[in-house]
Order: structure tokens, then sequence, then C-alpha cells
């Protein structure tokens, strides 16, 4: 049977080409792809942008007459749900034949709203099997029904099943269908390729959806791939994709399990040694107060594992522990950076602005602490309250959302205006951001792109007009210099 999924992203590379590189895929639906591949069933895949305006309906004309699918699948996070409700609703005006599946955690965590959104069926939870369940029956000609995981309409009725227990070994599923991308990314040279390392993660930080997600089913919900299992996929990467040496370790944290990132990181030490270039790895660490980061950080020295992602998210220690459920201290994370150093392990931070309750003096602290650490690239976000998780939860509850959200500018525009800490505030806090951090330490002409950046990516007019230098090849020139030091 013929399969279609369709994936959207606000920002694009280039109208033909939107996405950068292979570590932009989305790994549910590339699992649910190559399980589908693996039974004998065909996929393609068609990439969307609200960028695109009206060339997004004739990509689905033409993929859709080409390939003629009896199912479509959906997936989408918060801030494109509403676009990818938009473009479903074109499809079943004109192809009422064609089954429609939504999944992904918005659609997880708020399924009697996107019930209303007239898809077919909703996938609460890991899709690979009630997908493949659904594909077997729509092959049969069966109007799908009694499929763990899926909530059914049929005609004014809903059928909801319930969940089936999170996948217990990773191992079983097979590598990610990567093809399947390959024609929606404008090839860089040496962009690198994203290899997932396990599912799930063991901390409860209330800005994000991992303590609702793991509500949704029985069993185990921190899982991990075998380091062999792990290995075989790079092995099989570099195969298929020789000219590229670069690997993001995509895990919530890899500090998770310590001895097994040891033993991959000694499997890696090993496989690096095959290659006439051994490849370089970057992943994610989140810090704890009990964390042994020396024997860790010697274990990615020798799997060159290069850098190294920590979400600070806020300098201040009263945010991180009431609010943000993250109880470590400043001290822990000036520690941590000093040993990735000692080890020749680059560190970029990941920091938060306008937490509900952070006030100026709070914001300080995390440039302050910024200043000490003087991490090798910092990934600056605005708090955004998304639906499912329990910052927004609290929002709502002390009345701080606004009437509308724009979406448009997610994470980079001030959302909320708090007691303590204005949007105006917030707002100069993220464009200055580096500036603050980095000033009498870094050049100065090092610093304004990137202060330049944050400018036009939080102001709805400079943001519009910096898009259109997609569709313009006068300013491709302009677009590739300020492309490079987007965060």
């Amino acid at each position: 049977m013929n399969i279609l999924f369709v994936h959207s992203v606000d920002d694009i590379s280039s109208p033909a080409k939107p996405l950068s590189s292979q570590a932009e895929i989305q790994f549910g639906i590339s699992y649910i792809s190559s399980i589908l591949k693996k039974c004998g069933h065909r996929t393609k895949l068609i990439v969307l942008s609200r960028m695109l305006g009206g060339k997004n309906k004739k990509i689905i004309i033409e993929r859709i007459e080409a390939f003629s699918p009896k199912l479509i699948c959906f997936t989408a996070v918060c801030t494109e749900y509403r676009f990818i409700v938009k473009m479903a609703k074109y499809i079943k005006k004109l192809y009422p034949g064609i089954f429609l599946l939504a999944g992904g955690p918005h659609v997880s965590l708020n399924p009697e709203e996107t019930l209303r959104d007239g898809f077919n069926a909703l996938c609460i939870g890991e899709g690979e099997y009630p997908t493949l369940e659904l594909v077997s029956q729509l092959e049969k000609n069966i109007f799908p029904s009694g499929i763990s995981n899926l909530w059914i309409r049929r005609a004014s009725e809903i059928e909801k099943n319930p969940t089936r227990p999170f996948l217990r070994n990773l191992d079983t599923l097979p590598f990610p269908d990567k093809e399947m991308w390959q024609e929606w990314i404008e090839k860089k040279p040496d962009s690198g390729h994203s290899v997932l390392l396990g599912r799930g993660c063991p901390f409860r930080c209330t800005y994000c959806c991992n303590h609702a997600l793991r509500k949704l089913a029985d069993g185990a919900y921190v899982r991990f791939r075998s380091s062999d299992n792990i290995i075989e996929e790079i092995k099989d990467l570099a195969v298929k994709f020789p000219e590229e040496r670069n690997f993001y370790l995509e895990v919530e944290t890899i500090g998770a399990d310590k001895k097994w990132i040891v033993e991959l990181c000694s499997k890696l030490e090993n496989l690096n040694a095959t290659f006439k270039k051994a490849p370089a790895y970057r992943t994610n660490l989140r810090i704890t107060s009990n964390l042994d980061v020396d024997t860790l950080f010697a274990a990615f020295k020798k799997g060159n594992i290069k850098t190294v992602n920590i979400g600070l998210e806020s300098g201040s220690e009263r945010i991180r522990k009431e609010i943000l459920k993250r109880d470590y201290t400043n001290q822990d994370v000036i520690n941590t950076v000093a040993i990735a150093r000692r080890y020749g392990i680059k560190v970029y931070f990941y920091n938060l602005i306008g937490v509900p309750g952070e006030t100026m003096k709070d914001f300080k602290e995390t440039v302050k602490i910024n200043r000490v650490c003087l991490p090798d690239k910092t990934f600056n976000h605005i708090f955004f309250p998304y639906p499912g998780t329990e910052l927004y939860t609290l929002c709502r509850q002390q009345s701080l959302l606004p009437k509308s959200i724009d979406t448009d500018l997610e994470r980079c525009k001030a959302v909320l205006n708090l007691p303590g800490f204005t949007k105006k505030e917030i707002q100069d806090g993220f464009v200055w951001f580096d500036y603050n951090v980095y000033r009498n330490h870094k050049p100065l002409l090092e610093i304004l792109p990137k202060i330049l950046i944050s400018k036009i990516r939080s102001n709805s007019y400079l943001h519009s007009f910096y898009r259109k230098l997609t569709f313009l090849s006068l300013f491709k020139g302009l677009k590739k210099i300020l492309s490079l030091f987007r965060a």
C-alpha cells in the first residue's frame, strides 16, 4: 500500500529544498516509514511550510496524483499544528477517500481538542506498530477498529482504544528512513546526521512535555538502544553518506546511564579507528549535582564526542529549583564546564528567558553565569507556553496567558508580561544576550551578527523581510552570510 507522510517546518533553506541537513529530520515518521517499508509497503514524504504560501497546495496535489496514497500521516509540533490542520482539510475536500491520521506530541497530549479538526484517526503515543496495523486493515479494505493507541472516527462516534505499553526493546526497530528526506534537503558539505540513542527522559522539567508523555502508557518510559545497535546505524550511514562525518547523538541526556555511555564511547573509539578521518560527535547532557562528569568526559574524549549541549536555562538557582524543577547549583555548572575544557570538549549553553516567576534580577544571574563559563556558543530562546506542560498550566492559573499567542515568532518573541520582567525587558534581554555575555571577551564584529539575527528573528516586519530573501536570488549572498550566524 502507498502511504504519504506530511511534515511542516517554519523556516526553510529554499523553496525547492526546505531543509538544510539530515539533522533536521523528524524521527517519529522516519521510524514509522522504515517499519512500513520493511513490511513491503511504499512510502513518500512531502515537506511543507507557511513560507511557501500557495505552493503548498501544488506540492500536495502533485504528490497525491503521482503517488495515489491510501493513507496520509501528519505530524506537527504545537506551533505548526494549525497550519497542518489547514492542509489536512484541503486534502480532505479534494480527496475525501484518503484516510487521514495525525500524531505527534501535540496530538497525544491534546486529543480531545484535535478530534474536532477532521482527521479520521489520531495516534496517542508511539506510532510504529499502530500505524502498521492501520495499514494492514486499510489494505484489506476493512474499516479500522480495535487498534491500540488509535482514536478512530466512525461517522459521529469516536472509538477510543487504550494505549499499548511503551516499546521495550528499541533495537527491534529498523533504522529510521532517511532516504525519503533526501529530495527535501539542500545538500551542504559535511552537514551531518542525527542518530537517536534512546527515548524518554528521567527528569521532569516543567517547560517540557516529557512528564505528561510518560503517563500515556505503561512500561518503562526511559529506554536506550544497545551500543552495538547504535554503532551499526552509524556504520550504515557512513556507507550511504560517505562524505558526511558529523553525527549528533540525539538523546534527552546522555548521562542518565553511565555504564551504557562508557561502553558506547569505547565502541565509538574502535569504530573511529576504521575511518581515514574519524567522525566527530555532539550530544546533550543534563547536569545533576551527583553526576560523575570526570568519568563521563574521559569517555567522551575516547569516543571523539567533541561538543556537549548543556541546558543551563536559568542562572538563578531559585528559578531552576522552584519553577523549572532542575536541582543543581551554579557551582555544579562551573565545575562541569571546567572539566569539559580539561578534556578539550566544547560546551554550548541553552538559555531560557522570560520564565514565569522570573525577574530582571534572575535574568542578570543567567547572564552572569554565562560570563563566568563563557560557553563556546549559546542557544537563546524566550519561554513559550506549550499546551500540555506544567508551566502552561501555571501560566493559565496565574492569568499570564494573552488571549491569542503569535506562533510565527515562537521562542523569539516575548509572550508573557511578567510582574518583575516586562515584555520589553525580556525582548531586549534576548536580542542583546550575547553582547552582555561576551563583551570584552570576543571581538565586537563577531558579536554583532548574532545581535542582528536575534533582532530579525524577534521582529515581525524584519523577520518577514528576511524570509522573503529566500525567494529572491538577488539576496542569496546576503542570506548565506546571515545564515552563518543563526542560532
